[in-house]
């Protein structure tokens, strides 16, 4: 029975003689290999030799199968595949993923590893397309590519990554519960972050789409914490899209965090768009028990509370700035009265915003106490009395204080009912009540009236800097770790009888003036402590081609950091009497091609095709970054769609000009 079939039948049973792992522990070193090797393939042949060879064909490719414990009781299994994937079968020999997220300059492998944790639906529908199509293609490779193409661009993945076998690799899809996984996300995550340092992945790319809610995690976590939701796992900004830089990216983050809350609220109220937002401020204030000054202290507040709170509690809290407690100096009576008498002339200016000397004089005519004056319009700032809300915020003009009283009686909000009472042990009461789904509301009210509903009519000041910035941030997409900044394991250079040495390579050009240096990265070679360089020559030739589909006519002839050690005139010498263990050399080395003459050919690398779409658009892309693109029929220069003014729920026009083409067809003479 295959892993497919045995998930689809049963995913909690066990398959006969393969063994199970665990899935929270799986990818620590000895579960299930020990990963000591010195490079990623060599990580992953270890790795392979543990995994129960699939009988199912995946596109006629090589794969195996982990089985793994999600919990003990109830039983609960799913399947970790890995699927080898030979450059000779790939429906594209360039990576559009490393073109996107700017390695367009690396050299095509020979081989990708594809690690699927597919869910029950995207195996069930592997598994139909296999049963309806095995005799719908006449050619067996159309078959082959139909099936491939079918498990590589399913987006129900519980999770699927792809490493290149230099050890690139890119997160392309992971689904957490929201989307019928039985898994959280961030398990998943931790999962993929193992098995990334185990197998010695040199950098990971993010295409960070994720969102809950249909909320951009980029953007709300973004606004709360200054970073990715992915940040947690060590993911940092990579490449923008629309030309969007790391500066860019970090200026308009900052530009929506320091948004003081008081600006926000007047903003609302001035423009009565949206009293509901000064409403949930004023909440979350007197939960806060602190002042929270900015959008980001609010969003950043939510997020933690919402995370602390299981989903059965809930918060009820009472406004501590009111209640007058044993020590406070005056009675109940006299705090009641005055909050009716400031109530009573915030009425008066009819629903004006008023300085707090204007409130205060206005109350002295009945309240001659000062201090007590002082003490109730503190307290009442920015909470609920009623049927209002006793608004106060500092005007960011004048910088001075002021106060305003907002009818909410009509108001539809999820509040439970304040009342004014005159009871004998508390005068005021501001209660609220926030449960985990209610706080899911408000986060999900106040990200989509703040950054999804501007008002296009009043897109200026406060709300044109949110709109931009948001969008800004909206277009970082692309997330990269580096797991291993330096070479790993480089302290352990020696293995008894055999010693490691880092190499690299460098092509040289036609002419033989200048070498290329090509962007691969360094490579572990263990030879034997009586090793000849041309011992050596031949294995970093073997290694090289191994690795990279590019270099498969590749020739070493010198080592140009050793002063141009001629290495077919040293052949014989003994490597480790010139050379210390550990040592890093970069090999000279050209491609010959099948008429024995010496060249480098552009299509080796991963963006090479990137030359047959010219792109200079107006926002600064100078490369394809994965956004859709219209093609000028003159000059043939991509640009994007959005920068054209083409709107995406809009068909590409057939014929298209760019604004250069057409200004230049408009200033041709006329034929009369």
């Amino acid at each position: 029975m295959s892993g497919l079939e045995a998930t689809i039948g049963c995913k909690k049973r066990k398959r006969s003689g393969e063994r199970v792992y665990k899935f929270k522990t799986f990818g620590e070193q000895g579960c299930p290999a020990e990963f000591n090797h010195g490079c990623f393939r060599e990580n992953v042949r270890a790795l392979l030799e543990f995994g129960n060879s699939e009988t199912v064909s995946w596109g006629g490719m090589a794969s195996w199968s982990f089985q793994l414990q999600v919990q003990r009781n109830p039983p609960s299994h799913i399947l970790l595949f890995v699927i080898e994937e030979p450059v000779e079968l790939s429906l594209n020999t360039h990576c559009k993923h490393c073109l996107y997220v700017g390695w367009g300059e690396h050299i095509i492998c020979n081989k990708k590893y594809h690690f699927l944790v597919p869910s029950k639906d995207t195996l069930a529908a592997c598994l139909s397309y296999e049963g309806n199509n095995m005799n719908s293609f006449g050619a067996g490779t159309d078959r082959v590519k139909g099936k491939l193409s079918l498990i590589m661009e399913l987006q129900g993945h519980i999770l699927h990554g792809v490493f290149h076998s230099n050890g690139f690799g890119h997160l392309l899809c992971i689904n957490g519960l929201e989307m019928g996984s039985d898994l959280p996300g961030y398990q998943v995550m931790d999962f993929w972050d193992r098995l990334c340092t185990a197998l010695q992945a040199r950098k990971v790319s993010i295409k960070d789409t994720s969102q809950k809610t249909t909320m951009d995690l980029r953007l709300l976590y973004g606004i709360a914490y200054s970073e990715p939701w992915f940040a947690r796992w060590g993911y940092e900004f990579g490449r923008g899209s629309f030309g969007v830089t790391k500066q860019m990216h970090q200026k308009a983050i900052e530009a929506i965090q320091t948004i003081p809350l008081c600006v926000l609220a007047h903003h609302a109220t001035s423009n009565n768009s949206n009293h509901e937002i000064s409403i949930m401020v004023s909440k979350y204030q007197t939960v806060a028990g602190h002042s929270m000054k900015s959008l980001s202290d609010l969003f950043r507040f939510i997020l933690e509370l919402k995370s602390r709170l299981s989903k059965e509690s809930s918060i009820d809290t009472c406004n501590p700035g009111i209640l007058v407690d044993t020590n406070c100096r005056w009675s109940i009576k006299r705090v009641e009265m005055a909050i009716r008498v400031i109530i009573d002339s915030l009425k008066r200016a009819e629903f004006r915003w008023i300085s707090r000397q204007e409130v205060r004089d206005s109350a002295r005519a009945y309240i001659g106490d000062t201090g007590l004056l002082d003490f109730v319009l503190k307290s009442l700032g920015n909470h609920i009395v009623g049927n209002y809300l006793v608004r106060r915020c500092l005007n960011p003009v004048t910088k001075v204080l002021e106060y305003c009283l907002e009818d909410i009686s009509n108001v539809n909000f999820s509040h439970q009912d304040q009342e004014f009472s005159s009871d004998d042990s508390i005068s005021v009461k501001a209660r609220y009540k926030i449960s985990r789904i209610q706080l899911s509301k408000d986060l999900f009210y106040l990200y989509k009236h703040i950054f999804k509903e501007q008002n296009s009519s009043t897109n200026s000041g406060i709300t044109a800097t949110i709109s931009l910035a948001s969008r800004i941030i909206l277009d970082s997409k692309y997330l990269i770790k580096e797991y291993f900044k330096k070479l790993p394991y480089k302290f352990d250079t020696g293995l008894g009888d055999r010693s490691k040495l880092y190499c690299t390579i460098a092509l040289t050009s036609l002419s033989g003036v200048e070498p290329k240096k090509v962007a691969a990265p360094y490579e572990c070679i263990t030879l034997g402590n009586n090793a000849t360089f041309q011992d050596l020559t031949l294995e970093v030739e073997k290694c090289f081609k191994d690795i990279y589909w590019g270099l498969r006519d590749f020739a070493v002839q010198t080592i140009t950091n050793m002063n141009a050690l001629n290495v077919l005139k040293r052949s014989d010498d003994l490597v480790f009497r010139t050379v210390k263990a550990g040592s890093e050399l970069v090999f000279e080395g050209s491609i010959l091609s099948h008429r024995g003459r010496n060249m480098i050919q552009d299509n080796i690398f991963e963006g090479s095709y990137q030359n047959k779409n010219c792109v200079d658009c107006a926002c600064g892309a100078k490369d394809d970054d994965g956004e859709r693109m219209v093609s000028c029929d003159i000059c043939e220069v991509w640009q994007h769609t959005r920068c054209v003014q083409i709107p995406n729920n809009e068909a590409i026009p057939s014929i298209f000009l760019c604004s250069r083409c057409e200004q230049d067809i408009l200033a041709l003479p006329s034929i009369s």
